[in-house]
């Protein structure tokens, strides 16, 4: 059973955006201002489009929390829509028994019924039986990211806790790829933090923003592949015994179901295919009675579960599906012929899935975390993992 369990609602244009969080024990600081601080990491970017012009996400910590600390008792987190204010009439929730010309008008204007291919328009609406594609559009929209954001920025702010930290950065988008690291996990994570594409190496900055520019140029979208690292964890998270607890099938759910994303890498990922045994496996050395290894191409997971070394999870996103280019689709309405339906939309938003991602990483881990130490409060958590040498 999961430890750290989480319930989102909202869509991209109603009210507000709510998260409720179940399990985490009581005594844990969690601060409001570090989660606006993750909020508004998402919010950045290179290639992202006006809704981020409208939208400076904030969170409201509604409950569960009590002079900064967790009370042990469910946490409600709230993010507003400030663009709900000029979709008031469309995204009422409550029926309109005599709606005004005026509110007709924009509903009708707000409504659509050509599908955007790429996106869940068409499934959706034979799944739920309906005939305007808002009500597909306005949950599946990766607006529904920044309440995800918050609630993995208080998964952030658990781990710190226990010295477990972790980052983000972007190693591709289209066909310009990240070939220079920085040495150190450190050093990579400033420069990223730094860049407006979350690239750690400038150059290949000034390259990808071209290409962003170039597909916006043609009405055309771009997507690419990022890194999410997480240090200092200790070993044995996870396990090897079912299935469903391996924590490398976890994390690459918790990747995969990110709007966009559309494979998982851990580690070495796909080029693990070109290595030998001989070349994939990363061995074990002693020195001082500690052990150690001089590579990680398994990712920091070996038998579903850490050993010892920094996760390293990689997340392929493919360009975003709603383009000024309009594609070949149908309307639902007849089946008949037509071109997709376009709302405003970003360029490119690699650097925002990459934090989206980071925030789901940490999700998985501190749930893991917490199964793996017990307790209902800080300080007997903190005893255990004392305990445990963590």
């Amino acid at each position: 059973m999961e430890r750290f369990r989480f319930l989102t609602s909202g869509e991209s244009h109603g009210k507000c955006l709510t998260a409720i969080i179940e399990g985490i024990p009581a005594g844990f600081k969690i601060k409001t201002s570090v989660i606006n601080e993750d909020l508004a990491r998402r919010q950045v970017g290179y290639g992202r489009g006006a809704r981020m012009q409208i939208e400076k996400d904030t969170v409201e910590i509604k409950s569960g929390i009590r002079f900064g600390k967790t009370t042990g008792a469910p946490i409600c987190l709230e993010v507003k829509n400030k663009d709900y204010i000029n979709w008031q009439d469309v995204m009422d929730t409550e029926k309109q028994e005599y709606p005004t010309e005026e509110a007709i008008r924009k509903i009708e204007e707000k409504s659509f019924t050509t599908v955007r291919p790429g996106h869940a328009d068409w499934a959706g609406s034979i799944k739920y039986n309906f005939t305007d594609l808002r009500n597909v559009l306005e949950r599946s929209s990766a607006r529904k990211t920044a309440i995800e954001v918050a609630v993995g920025s208080v998964a952030k702010q658990i781990l710190k806790e226990f010295g477990i930290v972790g980052f983000s950065h972007v190693i591709q988008i289209g066909n310009v790829k990240l070939d220079f690291y920085p040495k150190t996990y450190t050093l990579i994570k400033e420069k990223a933090e730094a860049s407006d594409v979350r690239c750690a190496d400038e150059l290949t900055a000034d390259r990808m923003r071209n290409a962003i520019d170039e597909a916006a140029e043609a009405g055309d979208t771009l997507g690419g592949k990022f890194e999410v690292i997480f240090g200092n964890l200790p070993i044995g998270l996870g396990s090897y015994v079912h299935w469903d607890k391996a924590l490398d099938g976890r994390l690459a759910q918790a990747i995969m179901s990110i709007p966009a994303v559309k494979a998982v890498e851990i580690g070495a990922g796909v080029d693990a295919a070109y290595l030998r045994g001989s070349q994939m496996h990363d061995e074990l050395f002693v020195k001082n009675k500690r052990v150690y290894r001089t590579t990680n191409n398994a990712g920091g997971l070996e038998g579903g579960m850490t050993n010892g070394e920094a996760i390293v999870v990689k997340g392929t996103m493919k360009a975003i599906p709603t383009m000024r280019k309009a594609l070949a689709t149908i309307d639902i309405k007849d089946l008949e012929p037509a071109s997709a339906h376009f709302e405003r939309s970003d360029t490119c938003a690699v650097p925002a899935c990459a934090v989206v991602a980071e925030a789901r990483v940490a999700i998985i881990l501190a749930d893991a975390l917490l199964s793996k130490l017990g307790g209902d409060n800080f300080e007997e958590i903190k005893k255990t993992a004392e305990r445990l040498n963590f």
